[in-house]
């Protein structure tokens, strides 16, 4: 019996082997099937400012009470403003920061459909952030394979080099173009604010730089955006500060791990923040800026900063503490610009 048992083992082992191929193929298929590329590749960012509804029923904090939206009238007309922006931009990817959560931006994405024929989809993983309570996510048209958040190990949190990002979300996005499988790895980031905050933030761009360099020392497509919260201006700044560790710049290198696009704006249009600051940036890989002459792929086209979509009339003179009794017509749709890149297969 015991060798009848081991010889129908034997036989059953071809048979398993085959299942299991065909269970990896259709592992493989499902991995590589990628969504047809759009036109052109358009991926912005927008610190859409205490993006929080009227039902205070899910935040804890008196701060996010106090800066949720007073009434199912107010939120909707933020909803519909928002959209509008959104819509006149008509991003493949948009990076926002400063939402409550998935519902809030879920609101947004059918407001887009509904209002602008426009279909968006969310991806959105809860954060850290219990002081504010907010949060980060993407917009996106199409193309997602994978979504995560990164921690720093043990051994990086005790040499106090780094310091983790509450609001952060990486995205691996693919399209087909022409038979070939293009991605980009998206990092979205909303940093440590303010002077208190440098310290802090100095060490969540080594930590970011960290989780991105080898992706950009294998060549790949990436792309880190959002509300870098830095007081350093896009051309100064000194290899000690918080752009220059992202960048991965230092006194010894010429050039960095990623670039940033923000140079690529005319002086007067570096602005992204209504007090004047240049808080909001888009970094990519070197490979997204060079055009490779033996193959078809992803190159940068160019950057925009959309102050006039958000200021309605005059700029609000005190928008944070009276931001809902400004009269609709004249109310700013948030503090922060969208900031979009541009990139076409050539």
């Amino acid at each position: 019996m015991q060798h009848d048992s081991q010889i129908n083992r034997t036989m059953k082992k071809p048979y398993l082997l085959l299942l299991a191929s065909a269970f990896l193929s259709s592992l493989t298929s499902v991995t590589f099937s990628a969504d047809p590329a759009p036109d052109k590749i358009v991926v912005g960012t927008w610190n859409i400012e205490w993006f929080y509804d009227h039902d205070q029923s899910d935040n804890k904090t008196d701060l996010a009470k106090k800066l949720s939206a007073p009434s199912e009238q107010d939120w909707q007309w933020r909803v519909s403003e928002a959209a509008k922006v959104i819509a006149a931009i008509k991003p493949t990817v948009m990076a926002l920061q400063e939402i409550e959560n998935e519902k809030v931006v879920q609101d947004l994405a059918r407001q887009l459909k509904q209002e602008h024929g426009q279909q968006y989809h969310v991806a959105f993983i809860q954060g850290r952030d219990t002081y504010t309570e907010q949060d980060v996510a993407l917009l996106y048209k199409n193309g997602l394979t994978h979504k995560e958040r990164r921690q720093q190990s043990d051994e990086m949190y005790e040499s106090k080099h780094y310091y983790n990002l509450s609001k952060h979300l990486f995205a691996t996005f693919q399209w087909s173009h022409q038979g070939e499988a293009h991605e980009i790895t998206l990092c979205n980031v909303h940093l440590r604010a303010g002077t208190r905050g440098e310290e802090p933030r100095l060490r969540q761009c080594r930590l970011i730089n960290y989780w991105v360099k080898p992706h950009v020392e294998n060549k790949e497509n990436v792309i880190v955006l959002g509300d870098i919260n830095t007081l350093c201006e896009c051309h100064d700044y000194t290899p000690e500060q918080d752009l220059a560790a992202l960048c991965g710049k230092s006194k010894g290198r010429k050039a960095g791990d990623l670039i940033d696009l923000h140079l690529q704006l005319k002086p007067n249009d570096r602005a992204t923040h209504m007090a004047g600051m240049q808080f909001d940036h888009i970094l990519i890989s070197p490979e997204l800026l060079k055009d490779s002459t033996k193959q078809v792929d992803l190159s940068f086209e160019s950057i925009d900063r959309f102050q006039n979509l958000v200021i309605r009339g005059q700029q609000d003179e005190d928008h944070y503490n009276k931001y809902y009794e400004i009269d609709e017509d004249e109310r700013d749709v948030s503090d922060h610009y969208p900031v979009v890149a541009t990139f076409k297969f050539q």
